[in-house]
């Protein structure tokens, strides 16, 4: 059985022009980059453009780039930073619509009386979201959407662990008090 490169591995074989191994990078990682995109940009369209615009990118920086295990905090980096660039050109904060088109999964048997409630408080939480100073959404979106750490989360938004933690608890203050009228007292 052949064993499946890592990330680091790949970079270097895409380095040197192997198109198989660029092929395979963006295999494995083109879903979590158009979510996290999505998430950012509230798009689904500009999250697939972006995503090839971060591709492009990797290819690129292949030569420049160094192996040292964080290709997954490098990557979101590079997204991040398109997200953070198309939305100061738009010069609105967008939210993840929540669009059950995005979310659906085939097959699902959920209850229709339920499914309404869900797309309503669903929509609610959304402009609560779109509220958000674009570094807090970006640092909440890693970490709930993508699973990041705040380590990684850190290295993601070249900022420090104590930077990543008041920025989710900025964030989730904001969300609380935008949801419930009332300010966080914690």
């Amino acid at each position: 059985m052949a064993r499946i490169p890592d990330d680091d591995t790949l970079m270097v074989a895409i380095a040197r022009g192997e198109e198989t191994a660029f092929r395979l990078l963006v295999e494995r990682w083109e879903t979590d980059v158009k979510t996290f995109l999505v998430h950012m940009t509230g798009s689904l369209e500009e999250a697939q453009d972006l995503t090839q615009d971060t591709f492009v990118q990797v290819f690129r920086k292949a030569g420049s780039y160094r192996p040292d295990g964080k290709f997954k905090s490098w990557l979101l980096r590079i997204a991040g930073n398109y997200a953070r660039s198309r939305l100061r050109r738009r010069r609105i904060v967008g939210w993840v619509s929540f669009n059950p088109d995005y979310h659906d999964r085939a097959g699902s048997q959920v209850d229709p009386v339920d499914e309404m409630a869900a797309r309503q408080d669903a929509a609610t939480v959304g402009r609560a979201l779109e509220k958000l100073p674009v570094r807090q959404r970006e640092a909440l979106v890693l970490n709930r959407f993508q699973g990041l750490r705040y380590k990684e989360i850190a290295a993601v938004m070249e900022t420090t662990v104590s930077g990543v933690e008041s920025l989710i608890q900025r964030a989730l203050s904001g969300l609380r008090k935008d949801l419930t009228g009332k300010v966080d007292r914690s």
